[in-house]
């Protein structure tokens, strides 16, 4: 796919660069690096861990303010290339290295013998909820909404140039939430950039998911008094009711719902006939149910976002929607209080901004300017496919956050830009996964989590024999 890179000379570095690789001098020597439009802040020889082998870590800065860590292998380089997202506002360099999941990470590439990278996307943040950032500060809204993609992979590949005597003969993207937004606009803004992207749960639309979407959650679920109507400790009552109905419904009782579009859900028989006890739902919280379950549709009943909440996901509201009781949780509403004061409007509102302000039928066309940076759900890979890119679209149909209704919207809209899902199939593969949580963060149903799947493997076989992906999932 890239013509700079010529087959022979990635082999070469393939060979000679192994001998530079083993060289600790030589890692450290990368501080010196010269490039244009950034330095090199750090270079340092890491000991192997339990999977990883001993690698040479890279800080780097790409101006004005991107932060970049490269990992190169000492040893059995593959002469690859694999770049992770970040999730969230981003902000925090390697924050999904510090866990065990393999979502947003560098280590399921550098397990593998990949040269790595990630980046924190152009700013520093306290939390990746945290967006003060971005007030009034449009260079780094770019940076976030897609510019530190491809700086990450520039000066990753200086960095391979100069440590192993060539750059990479292939690359990869992986991405969840943020970095499956990050991944999208990979395939779209740079569709010759990595063969290979791996993209989760994918944040596309972030405009009208972030703000449009989860602002009509929250004033859905806000009284005339602004208090919360539906509070923690009824997810198990509804989620039953809503498991009863249908779990069935795909020929299977297994405790996991399929295909949340394939049942219908009536929840009147919980309703409170006196007094609320805690085992019903009052008129308040059904109508909640009713706004959640339908998203948002503005005063002509257009619908802004595609679907809402999905059932099946009442497991996990606690995190994403209603809080657990004790402070924790309820992860929407920083999301879209601190979007809409930095990040979203053109003109931003700043600190004292809430999401009760936002008003549904005017306020989405006033984000024009970051729509333009941030969303990246269009439809058309006629780039990307014919770079001969693949990619790998995953996401759980119990994703209470980012609707898995407008991941399969997107598909059906790129199928037919492709000129029909058999053309689509040749680059894009979707799996849709039951119980599966926003990124697979917390268990569902049988324990499934993002260790699960391992979209990796089916991806390398699609890239090095042409064999299309069947399933994503470990134990498949």
């Amino acid at each position: 796919m890239r013509a700079a890179i010529i087959l022979s000379t990635a082999l070469l570095g393939a060979s000679s660069g192994m001998a530079m690789a083993s060289d600790a001098d030589g890692c450290a020597a990368l501080r010196d690096t010269v490039f244009a439009g950034g330095y090199v802040t750090s270079a340092r020889v890491m000991p192997a861990g339990e999977t990883t082998p001993e690698y040479c870590e890279v800080r780097a800065t790409a101006l004005p303010a991107i932060s970049i860590e490269v990992r190169l292998p000492l040893e059995g380089w593959n002469g690859k290339y694999y770049q992770a997202g970040c999730g969230g506002f981003c902000g925090i360099l390697g924050r999904a290295d510090a866990g065990s999941g393999w979502i947003n990470a560098m280590r399921p590439g550098l397990e593998r013998g990949y040269a790595t990278a990630t980046s924190d996307s152009g700013h520093h943040a306290l939390s990746v909820v945290d967006a003060g950032w971005a007030d009034n500060n449009p260079h780094a809204e770019r940076d976030w909404g897609y510019r530190s993609i491809s700086e990450t992979h520039r000066v990753a590949q200086i960095m391979l140039d100069a440590f192993y005597g060539s750059g990479s003969e292939q690359e990869i993207f992986q991405g969840c939430s943020t970095g499956g937004r990050m991944a999208h606009m990979a395939a779209q803004r740079f569709p010759e950039m990595f063969d290979g992207i791996i993209s989760g749960a994918p944040a596309m639309n972030y405009t009208d998911l972030v703000l449009t979407k989860m602002a009509y959650l929250m004033q859905a679920n806000t009284d005339a008094e602004g208090n919360q109507i539906l509070k923690p400790g009824k997810e198990a009552l509804i989620g039953d009711a809503v498991m009863a109905q249908c779990d069935a419904v795909d020929g299977a009782e297994d405790g996991v719902i399929a295909d949340p579009r394939a049942c219908s859900v009536d929840l009147n028989a919980l309703q409170c006939s006196g007094e609320d006890d805690g085992t019903c739902l009052t008129a308040p919280e059904l109508d909640v149910l009713a706004k959640w379950r339908q998203g948002p549709v503005n005063a002509s009943g257009e619908q802004l976002y595609p679907g809402g909440i999905p059932e099946g996901s009442e497991p996990f509201w606690w995190l994403w929607l209603t809080g657990n009781g004790t402070g924790g949780g309820k992860l929407v509403n920083a999301f879209t209080t601190n979007f809409g004061s930095y990040m979203a409007f053109d003109q931003d509102p700043g600190h004292g901004w809430s999401p009760a302000q936002f008003d549904i039928e005017t306020d989405p066309g006033r984000m024009t300017r970051s729509a333009g940076f941030y969303n990246a759900d269009n439809p058309d890979l006629t780039a990307f496919r014919e770079a001969g890119g693949k990619m790998i679209v995953w996401h759980g149909w119990a994703d209470a956050i980012v609707t898995p209704y407008k991941t399969v919207d997107w598909y059906e809209k790129a199928a037919a830009a492709a000129g029909g899902e058999d053309i689509l199939k040749e680059n894009v593969a979707l799996f849709m996964v039951p119980g599966l949580d926003h990124c697979g963060i917390l268990p569902g149903p049988g324990g499934i989590s993002q260790a699960a799947l391992d979209p990796m493997m089916p991806l390398e076989a699609w890239l090095q024999e042409g064999t299309a992906p069947t399933s994503i999932r470990v134990t498949e």
